[in-house]
């Protein structure tokens, strides 16, 4: 019998907050007097007991957009540069393939728009994804002529 009535005191009984003021725990229950933390339902967000929360220990990476396109863009007067230093050939169709051989933008990049800016003067060919309406004008001003892949008319 002794065994069993030490059994029921080890066992802490539960402490019913909000009974009263004789228990100790009456009125505002050990919660303080008003304030966030003395709602119910509320607890701070990411608060983590004045440790350096979670999300301001993990470094950031920046925003990767998950539609990017990643298109590069050829002027017209980087283009002139080119074929006045011989690094492009205007006998050749210049297209994505000649423009990564010569080293003007990287590998991984899928589409090229071609913008006006800057003197052309040269006749060549050249087969792009985008154009400035301005840089087409300029290209067969100058005899030569650009194709457009995939265009929606």
């Amino acid at each position: 019998m002794t065994s069993l009535n030490t059994l029921i005191n080890l066992k802490t009984k539960k402490i019913r907050v909000g009974r009263g003021i004789g228990s100790g725990k009456g009125k505002t229950s050990g919660r303080g007097v008003k304030g966030q933390k003395s709602r119910s339902g509320v607890a701070i967000k990411s608060f983590e007991g004045g440790q350096m929360p979670l999300y301001r220990r993990l470094p950031k990476r920046g925003f990767n957009p998950v539609h990017n396109k990643d298109v590069a863009i050829v002027k017209l007067g980087d283009l002139q540069k080119l074929i006045d230093d011989k690094k492009i050939s205007t006998d050749t169709k210049i297209n994505i393939d000649t423009l990564k051989k010569s080293k003007l933008f990287r590998k991984s990049i899928k589409k090229f728009k071609v913008l006006s800016n800057g003197d052309f003067n040269s006749k060549i060919d050249i087969q792009a994804d985008y154009s400035s309406k301005v840089a087409k004008e300029k290209i067969e001003s100058a005899g030569g002529q650009i194709s457009i892949k995939n265009q929606s008319k």
